[in-house]
């Protein structure tokens, strides 16, 4: 796995670890300041920039990830291919083509914008909130992957119907149907009417 800012250790002259700050954004997307990460998640919540990405292999299936049980905001729950935060600075497509190699071990053969969306969107489960202005991904994956077990717990490729089946049996993160939806018109636009979504 290839050490960047995020899966580096950081120490500062005292020992301590560097803090992940995000971007505060107000409702126009417009970049206010910054915020240390968690705190930025705290109730209610400060309103900060994120991506959300949704791969798709030839056939037109979804790639899903269900997130590692060691993460500290919704572990082991089932999400879209890949979601978070650029750094202070960092192009929304930027990140999402990071982390998507550092989860995953794969690069996108295509990534498109798919729009933004805005949300509020508590998790009961840890107390933490998702207040953010998420940027939008669509693309292709054609490689294999070789995800980061600190950060993906299991990988599968869905059709809608198989999306639907397990979306009624499992447990998903509190933004994902959200950011699908909004996805939606860019997801058809590249897997076509054929594929269902």
């Amino acid at each position: 796995m290839p050490i960047t800012p995020a899966t580096a250790t950081h120490s500062s002259s005292n020992g301590a670890a560097d803090a992940i700050l995000l971007e505060l954004v107000d409702e126009n997307g417009v970049t206010i300041g910054t915020a240390e990460k968690l705190s930025a998640h705290q109730p209610p919540g400060r309103l900060h920039r994120a991506f959300s990405v949704f791969l798709f292999d030839e056939q037109g299936r979804l790639l899903l990830q269900q997130r590692a049980l060691g993460k500290y905001h919704s572990p082991g729950v089932w999400s879209n291919t890949c979601c978070g935060h650029p750094y202070p600075g960092e192009a929304p497509f930027a990140a999402a083509a990071r982390r998507t190699y550092e989860e995953l071990g794969v690069s996108p053969s295509l990534l498109a914008e798919a729009g933004t969306v805005r949300y509020n969107h508590p998790d009961p489960a840890s107390g933490l909130v998702e207040q953010e202005y998420n940027h939008l991904f669509v693309g292709l994956v054609q490689s294999p992957l070789a995800p980061d077990p600190e950060e993906v717990g299991a990988t599968v490729f869905a059709t809608p119907a198989e999306l639907a089946e397990r979306h009624a049996r499992d447990t998903f993160s509190a933004w994902f149907m959200t950011v699908l939806d909004s996805a939606r018109p860019a997801i058809r636009e590249l897997t076509g009417q054929s594929a269902g979504w």
